[in-house]
């Protein structure tokens, strides 16, 4: 059985059944691509900087194998200009860090996928709005200048808003539980997210 690995945040991690509602796109990703093992890394607070320098993609490195997939969602913590160890330039050392997720991966002869940054719940006049832009632009630079391929997750989660409506979509998030959390998921809204990123994926492969 083909595997899929997953490298980014706390908006795809899995989480323990006492920390419900909260849940990551990751831990779904099985019900939609139930022909492939799936590997979750991801892990809360992490960018794309931290998560090499802890070691984590080293650790993932192991378990690759040829004809393998590596998924990476990196962005919401590199934006994070008040934390410093995570924080990375969108045009600078955000798209090193990513390479370095390619060249493990083809290390391996395992196939890596950019994905862009989720959307959080921001929403203004009628419009979701694209919280990290600079950093979904920099993410396409490096799919493109490293030919490989790309699932758009903030479009296409964008574009699942737009089509359900603001209330339907606060449900997706933790706001609806705590009246603060714009940016985790409900389990509802995690199964949602895995169900676009399965069939962007498909659609890839």
């Amino acid at each position: 059985m083909k595997r899929i690995f997953l490298a980014s945040d706390s908006t795809c991690q899995t989480y323990e059944k006492e920390q419900s509602p909260q849940a990551g796109w990751g831990q779904f990703l099985a019900n939609y691509l139930a022909d492939y093992e799936i590997h979750n890394h991801a892990i809360g607070g992490r960018s794309s900087k931290t998560f090499i320098l802890e070691g984590r993609l080293d650790a993932m490195k192991d378990g690759m194998q040829p004809g393998d997939y590596l998924l990476i969602q990196m962005g919401h913590n590199d934006s994070t200009k008040e934390k410093p160890e995570r924080f990375t330039e969108p045009y600078h050392d955000y798209k090193d860090y990513l390479k370095q997720y390619i060249d493990t991966a083809r290390q391996r002869q395992t196939k890596p996928i950019l994905i862009t940054p989720v959307a959080r719940l921001h929403y203004v006049l009628d419009e979701f709005l694209n919280d990290f832009n600079d950093y979904c632009n920099a993410m396409k630079e490096v799919a493109e200048e490293q030919n490989i391929e790309l699932i758009d997750l903030m479009k296409h989660s964008i574009l699942h808003y737009q089509e359900v409506g603001y209330e339907e979509v606060k449900s997706y998030y933790m706001v609806a539980h705590n009246g603060t959390d714009y940016t985790h998921f409900t389990e509802k809204g995690a199964n949602q997210i895995a169900r676009i990123v399965s069939e962007q994926f498909l659609k890839l492969i």
